[in-house]
């Protein structure tokens, strides 16, 4: 059939074929696992620590009982993404103390600066509560822990949250998951209340 056509129109498709043949292409990345999220539904913690909230049905409050812990901590524990909120509590003592806490919280922001692209900072403030804090997001796909917090009366309490996970991090692949957490931790501080 290719004798058949004229000279010309052969050696075309001749250097068509053999441009056509090589290839340069990479194989495509193995793609992410579908993450199905759960309908959102909260329940309260209210027990003797100074501070209640409502907090998914799906995840477990546990007490922080680490050697270094101190009273009052806690993880908000998230099995089905391997995820922790930890949160450790503070009495204050005066304003130099609650100034401190404040600025080791922003210190712990400030060392993710490196690895992210940006951050999110959220003002909170509840003057019927008392609870008046500020939530970061971390933007960046090697950002070791995506959302931190603190929330504090102004004068007896103070407590700091970071949102962790158990495995390496790849915030792009986890964004649906971070995006659903982080709502998960706006739910709790929306809900904040001291106890003492």
């Amino acid at each position: 059939m290719i004798r058949n056509l004229p000279i010309p129109v052969t050696v075309i498709l001749a250097l068509l074929l053999a441009v056509s043949c090589q290839s340069d292409h990479a194989p495509l990345p193995s793609g992410y696992f579908r993450i199905d999220l759960p309908e959102k539904d909260y329940r309260d913690f209210d027990t003797i620590f100074p501070y209640r909230f409502s907090y998914p049905v799906y995840a477990q409050v546990i007490p922080d009982r680490r050697a270094d812990a101190e009273p009052w901590w806690a993880d908000i524990y998230f099995p089905e993404f391997k995820a922790i909120v930890h949160m450790s509590y503070k009495p204050v003592e005066n304003e130099k103390a609650l100034n401190d806490y404040i600025e080791d919280s922003r210190s712990f922001v400030n060392r993710h600066i490196p690895k992210s692209t940006g951050f999110q900072e959220k003002i909170y403030a509840n003057d019927e509560q008392q609870v008046y804090g500020v939530l970061f997001e971390i933007k960046g796909k090697e950002a070791a822990t995506p959302v931190q917090f603190h929330l504090t009366d102004s004068l007896n309490h103070f407590l700091r949250g970071s949102l962790y996970f158990g495995v390496t991090p790849n915030n792009d692949s986890l964004a649906p998951v971070i995006d659903f957490i982080t709502e998960d931790i706006m739910h709790m501080v929306e809900t904040f209340e001291w106890t003492r």
